[in-house]
């Protein structure tokens, strides 16, 4: 039986921020990859675009200096470091549709082998009752990679076959970010980028119960 350790929410926005290459432009979405601000490497200049029309986004600010007239999308205080700017919500979809993202990433509750993406549900406790700007995001972004849980609580998969949930959109997803692993969507189904140490190769298709191309 395979003995390993999954990633702290800290660790694998980490691991999401080390993928993200110097100078792209990205749009984080509400919930988990809000984190990935916090872990940019220093040195690379990424430049993070809010939804609701901010660009140079920073991480998020010290406790006490929060400022609730900043706000990121998911209305969390965040800063702006210098350079930045605020505008118009229809400039910012303008942006995310025209295609002047590099990668946005988003959260799921389930991405197909082969990129379909489904984030948003009116019948999920919690969840956002509708799609709001993913479905822009997820067609307009160059790359939109996923940023989730690999097993729901009920430990049931997250990447499925087929998404039993609405649609945001489909074969958008390039790249998906868990607890447990980091695997790629293709056409042809999911490859494996990484494992947590301890995971084999044969265990992860088991949890997942889809066939996994080897790294």
């Amino acid at each position: 039986m395979s003995s390993y350790q999954k990633r702290s929410k800290e660790a694998l926005a980490q691991r999401v921020a080390q993928d993200i290459h110097d100078g792209a432009y990205v749009n984080l979405g509400i919930g988990m990859p809000t984190l990935v601000a916090n872990h940019i490497p220093a040195g690379r200049e990424v430049i993070l675009q809010s939804e609701n029309g901010i660009l140079g986004m920073g991480p998020a600010p010290a406790a006490g200096q929060e400022d609730y007239d900043l706000t990121n999308a998911g209305k969390q205080p965040v800063t702006l470091l210098p350079g930045g700017a605020y505008f118009h919500h229809a400039d910012s979809f303008a942006m995310m549709r025209g295609g002047h993202l590099d990668i946005c990433v988003l959260g799921a509750f389930q991405v197909s082998s082969t990129g379909d993406l489904a984030n948003w549900s009116t019948g999920e406790p919690g969840a956002i009752p509708a799609v709001g700007g993913a479905m822009d995001l997820a067609i307009g972004a160059k790359q939109t990679w996923v940023m989730m849980d690999l097993l729901t609580k009920q430990g049931a998969s997250k990447v499925v076959a087929q998404c039993s949930y609405p649609l945001t959109g489909i074969g958008c997803v390039r790249r998906i970010y868990t607890e447990l692993c980091t695997l790629e969507c293709t056409p042809q189904g999911l490859k494996l980028i990484d494992t947590v140490d301890g995971l084999s190769h044969a265990a992860l298709e088991q949890l997942v119960g889809l066939p996994i191309a080897a790294a």
